[in-house]
């Protein structure tokens, strides 16, 4: 029985000495050094990312305790229990003589309902011998949410495939080649070279003439094989031009020309004392062997007038074979004349494309290119993707279901949502028939649209498209790791994409947030806008210029009065009352 009770003493005295020890440690707990920051707490990345450092005093942690810092958020009648910061005694074996110090990174997802809403913290010192604990009051340590980066905008740029056709004036090279006899400049029309005679080439000349194109330029090039001097070869080449030149001209009188005449640039080129196209005539030529040929390119590369190398050519054995059959090649007056292609006029392919959609006519009333290209020359959405769907179901192209796609995604973007399901629809399409960086960079933009921005996020990584749908890409990425909290991937992003005042607004929002204030105001200066007056506010705010506070909320109020509440409420503007009810009854 003296040991039972001695028993019972001893457990009476652990339980008093344990309550004591709690006790005293809830009382200094009123001492703890308790820091949040940020505070007020803000919004990353659709969470509430914060970190706490405390410092409890001297003493606060006798042997075999603990004391845990609870964190709490509450809002309305929920509350979300965050995370703790634990201190156990047998880790701090100087805490009777110094402060102990712990610091803990927490975060919590972030919901429209949780402004306003309060942080606390509440301490629970324990005994880990008995297990027994004591509680301190709930302190809250942050009030309220900063919203700032729910500013991103959703940014969504579409990309049309390449419609191919070319409405600028085209010329087309027609090429008539003329042969002369040796050292002659008349045009014999019974030569033949490679069994087509000279009359046969200007019947063939004639015939174009005569159907009156309309030509830009004609440019005869006149040439002469190596034999001869300088003199009969400069004569040559020029005189074999001039002869084309005016056989042309007589034509064009024929035909009556008229004043079209004077409009079209005649351009005579001799060549003379020019081994290129004796070099190529001779590359081609199977008459001789390669090491034959190389004598040849010995002489021409060595030193000496031209005469004196045609001279030392002759002395070849197979000099005579190459007179024969080579230089013949060589003394003609190359004929081209660039005219312009024929084309239908703008309103033309309009007018005509309109009788498609509207099945008056038939598809192929037009090109693929031209029908594809007559949807760029009308601002109605409506019409766009009516010429689409005809060119889409004509041709079944991947570019026609991509376009019109991208033209949907347009549509919706200006509000009408219902165009998503027939955008989804024609990528699928588009996508299945060409798994293009095009079709890819609009699969993103259906994804930002449709609210699915994880599903953009990894789609936008895998495009590696040309530098224009590059830029596109760039953008979405951006925003999208703005929204994701990721500022420094989105800044890196922004540097090639391309620019839209969403694209401002995201971008200024990336460096307001990374605290870099002189190129967020640089970029929220590019645009006009509610958001961008706003977020000027906002950064003026985080520097503490109040005459750039009032300013920028002014002009946020009068681009949408209803940001009033808005703006009474946001914690930014706190500490700048005089600002925030001059902006609000102005």
């Amino acid at each position: 029985m003296r040991k039972f009770n001695l028993a019972i003493a001893f457990a009476i005295s652990a339980v008093l000495l344990s309550g004591c020890k709690l006790n005293q440690m809830i009382k200094l707990a009123q001492e703890n050094d308790l820091q949040v920051d940020p505070n007020p707490l803000e919004v990353h990345g659709g969470n509430v990312p914060f970190e706490m450092s405390a410092v409890l005093p001297p003493k606060m942690l006798p042997s075999r305790t603990s004391f845990t810092l609870n964190t709490i958020y509450v809002y309305g009648d929920q509350e979300v229990k965050v995370g703790s910061v634990e201190f156990v005694a047998s880790d701090y074996p100087n805490s009777a003589s110094t402060t102990s110090r712990k610091v803990e990174n927490f975060t919590f997802p972030y919901q429209e309902e949780m402004n306003p809403g309060t942080l606390y913290i509440q301490g629970v010192a324990a005994d880990t011998r008995s297990g027994k604990s004591k509680s301190t009051e709930r302190l809250a340590v942050a009030q309220g949410l900063i919203l700032t980066s729910t500013w991103v905008q959703d940014v969504a740029m579409t990309s049309y495939a390449d419609h191919g056709y070319n409405d600028q004036e085209e010329l087309i090279a027609t090429n008539v080649d003329f042969y002369f006899d040796k050292g002659r400049s008349n045009l014999r029309t019974s030569l033949s070279y490679d069994g087509t005679t000279n009359s046969s080439r200007r019947e063939e000349l004639d015939a174009f003439i005569a159907e009156k194109n309309v030509t830009r330029t004609v440019t005869i090039t006149g040439t002469h094989s190596p034999e001869g001097t300088e003199t009969i070869n400069s004569n040559l080449s020029n005189d074999r031009a001039s002869t084309i030149e005016k056989f042309y001209r007589s034509r064009m009188d024929r035909y009556d020309y008229k004043e079209t005449a004077d409009l079209i640039d005649f351009t005579l080129k001799p060549i003379v004392q020019d081994w290129s196209a004796f070099k190529a005539a001779l590359a081609s030529y199977e008459g001789i062997s390669e090491e034959e040929k190389a004598e040849y390119i010995r002489i021409i590369n060595g030193t000496g007038s031209f005469f004196d190398m045609e001279k030392e050519m002759k002395k070849l054995s197979t000099y005579k074979k190459v007179f024969n059959d080579v230089y013949p090649s060589l003394r003609t007056a190359q004929t081209e004349v660039l005219t312009v292609k024929p084309k239908k006029t703008n309103p033309e392919i309009s007018i005509l494309a309109k009788a498609i959609t509207n099945g008056e006519a038939e598809a192929n009333t037009l090109t693929t290119e031209e029908l594809m290209f007559s949807a760029t020359l009308t601002p109605s959405l409506e019409e766009k993707a009516a010429i689409y769907k005809a060119a889409a179901d004509a041709t079944g192209k991947w570019e026609a279901h991509n376009n019109l796609a991208a033209v949907h995604l347009e549509m919706a973007m200006k509000g009408d949502d219902s165009k998503l399901d027939g955008a989804a629809t024609q990528l699928e399409i588009a996508m299945n028939k060409n798994d293009d960086a095009i079709v890819k960079a609009n699969m993103v933009a259906l994804r930002v649209l449709q609210g699915s921005y994880e599903e953009a996020y990894a789609l936008v990584k895998e495009v590696n498209g040309s530098n224009d749908v590059a830029a596109k890409t760039a953008a979405m990425r951006g925003a999208l790791e703005v929204r994701m909290g990721e500022y420094e991937l989105a800044k890196a992003s922004f540097a090639s994409a391309d620019e839209s005042e969403s694209v401002n607004v995201d971008k200024g929002l990336a460096y307001l947030l990374s605290r870099e204030y002189i190129e967020a105001d640089r970029e929220f200066a590019k645009t006009e806008t509610k958001e961008s007056y706003y977020l000027q506010a906002v950064s003026a705010a985080r520097q503490s210029i109040n005459e750039q506070v009032r300013e920028n909320l002014i002009k946020a109020v009068d681009a949408e009065p209803a940001l009033k509440e808005k703006i009474i409420n946001d914690l930014e503007f706190a500490n700048f009352t005089d600002e925030v009810n001059t902006a609000v009854n102005n």
